[in-house]
């Protein structure tokens, strides 16, 4: 008899999941409590297709070597020279093309171990002084949504600091149409290997028969699974989508060494999600404690008018909006993402999110904690280790 394997949740992980358990042959139904798949990663409608989460991939890790055997990241853009030229750090609140020696010297240094168990920022100073600790945190909020990443493991933030700006060649990689053209890939994959993809459908009470994936956000499984412990420390940011019409002097690519902020291109790699003749770009500006969501968003639109002159007078789109517990797991000192809550919850549950113990950063921790779920569920390979 064929085991049925239920899936709750349609997004990044759970298409992984029942993709990766459809694959042993196993009967996967997915319930979605949307009317459309895609979770954190769906984007809006063209002409300006604009993401509700990150939209690159890092090519350095088992999450991007599965989705690239089956041909999810497939169609891949890349920066023209003109548009590698305007990337640009904000320092003492000017826009320079590269970021402080000090800082440039720390990132060479990529042999170097850091603690788990010290906040960065201390460890950073002690090597490299406090302005450049908190350069290099600020530099790697991109990641975090973090107003204080310096109070993070030292070796939870030096990891991506090395990933993202280390001297390694990058392993950015950005997929045309973006991660909805990945979704969209991976839904259609699900259907051909026989998934039962339900949309509509929310599930309030786990199904007492076969194996169960939750494979929602963090705050839905803790709620379904009672059990907060899913409810990791996270990020707090406010975004800002919005597309100009084109012009030369506009940044492409801006790390704000100041005050944590990131400003990145959408078409610099993809003319195709905004109409001819645009720019389409995603800003963000994280929190600070005790900030009022307007006087972040006051900071984000002063970071704009700084890259993009005369944004008022050539908007054609723009939307808003705070991600909350949206940046995946952050690692205090003392903990690793070994101690976060377990994947593997016994009876035949388990839980692929973004905050459970399986490594990586935002989605890849999703799609690690996903293959290794569905691994489990299917009684099969060790799977991500």
């Amino acid at each position: 008899m064929t085991m049925t394997i239920t899936v709750i949740g349609g997004g990044l992980a759970g298409l992984t999941a029942a993709i990766a358990c459809a694959e042993t042959g196993a009967d996967v139904v997915l319930h979605e409590a949307h009317h459309m798949l895609g979770g954190r990663g769906r984007a809006t409608p063209a002409p300006h297709i604009a993401h509700d989460g990150a939209h690159v991939f890092y090519a350095d890790g088992p999450h991007y070597r599965w989705l690239a055997r089956r041909g999810f990241v497939r169609g891949l853009g890349w920066l023209s020279p003109s548009a590698a030229a305007r990337l640009g750090f904000r320092v003492d609140g000017r826009v320079r093309r590269t970021p402080p020696l000090r800082m440039l010297a720390a990132q060479a240094r990529f042999r170097l171990a850091a603690p788990f168990d010290r906040d960065f920022h201390s460890w950073a100073s002690d090597r490299w002084g406090e302005t450049t600790a908190r350069h290099m945190a600020n530099a790697i909020s991109v990641v975090t949504y973090d107003a204080d990443t310096g109070r993070l493991s030292a070796a939870f933030v030096w990891d991506l600091f090395q990933r993202v700006l280390g001297p390694r060649p990058p392993a950015v990689r950005w997929v045309r149409g973006g991660w909805q053209t990945v979704l969209d890939r991976m839904a259609g994959r699900a259907g051909e290997l026989g998934v039962r993809i339900e949309t509509g459908s929310r599930v309030d009470v786990l199904p007492e028969t076969g194996p169960v994936i939750v494979a929602t956000d963090p705050a839905s499984a803790s709620r379904l699974l009672r059990d907060d412990r899913l409810l990791w420390t996270s990020g707090h940011c406010a975004l800002l989508d919005v597309a100009v019409r084109a012009d030369r002097g506009d940044r492409t690519l801006v790390f704000d060494l100041d005050e944590g902020g990131f400003h990145e291109s959408y078409t610099m790699q993809d003319a195709s999600i905004a109409p001819p003749g645009e720019s389409l770009y995603q800003l963000q500006m994280p929190v600070r404690a005790d900030e009022s969501h307007s006087s972040a968003r006051a900071r984000l639109d002063a970071f704009a008018d700084l890259l993009l002159p005369d944004l008022a007078g050539r908007t054609t789109f723009r939307r808003t909006a705070i991600a909350k517990g949206r940046s995946g797991a952050l690692d205090l000192p003392g903990r690793t993402w070994r101690d976060r809550s377990p994947i593997d919850r016994g009876q035949g549950i388990y839980v692929a999110t973004d905050t459970v113990a399986a490594p990586g950063m935002r989605g890849e921790i999703s799609i690690n904690s996903a293959i290794r779920a569905a691994s489990l569920a299917t009684g099969g390979a060790p799977g991500v280790r």
